[in-house]
Order: C-alpha cells, then structure tokens, then sequence
C-alpha cells in the first residue's frame, strides 16, 4: 500500500498524507485519488472511477465523503507499529503486568 499514498503540504496547513490513484500511478502519473474500491483494494480517481464502473459496475466504491471506511495509509500504519524506544523495531508483544505493547527488545530488558 506504500505506492498509495503520498504525503501533501497544503497552503498554511500541516502536512497529511493522502492516497495516489493506483492505475495513474502505474502510468507514471501523480493523481489523487478521490474513490477507493473494496474490492479491487485500489484507489480511483476521478477519471478512472469511470472506466473501472464500466468494468466492474457492482464493485462497492467509497469517495471522499467515507474516508473513514478508506485503508490507513502505509506511513501510518508503520508509526503505529513503531517501537518509541527502539525506532528500528515493531510493536510485537503485549506486556499483562504493565497494559503496554512492546518490541522484542522491551519485553527482553523491561517486561519479563
């Protein structure tokens, strides 16, 4: 899903990140997307919804307006899974004594 997402700087605003439709970027070209389909896993834009609702009319497609039911973005998804001590590792374990996801490395050294 890396491929999907880039991150945007708007006017005065903070960066965000934002999803490239998946058949432009196959083209090379950069073009958000402003449709995701559940089905196919892939983002459309504006054009392209077209051609894929002639193709696969019953795919159940999602704009703009449910972007709650959109995919969490690659770089989310990483800093979510990230380990604040150790950048370089993923959250993997559960510690019961202390309610905290840890990495390998904590678990070792912090929640035997």
């Amino acid at each position: 899903m890396a491929t999907f997402s880039q991150s945007t700087v708007g006017k005065g605003s903070d960066s965000f990140t934002d999803f490239c439709c998946s058949p432009c970027l196959e083209h090379k070209i950069d073009q958000w997307a402003e449709f995701y389909c559940d089905n196919c896993l892939k983002f459309y834009c504006a054009k392209c919804i077209n051609l894929h609702g002639q193709w696969f009319g019953t795919h159940v497609t999602y704009g703009r307006g449910e972007t709650s039911k959109w995919p969490v973005s690659k770089e989310v998804e990483d800093f979510i899974q990230k380990c604040d001590l150790h950048e370089d590792k993923r959250l993997e374990m559960f510690c019961n004594d202390h309610s905290q996801l840890c990495c390998t490395n904590c678990a070792f050294v912090n929640h035997r």
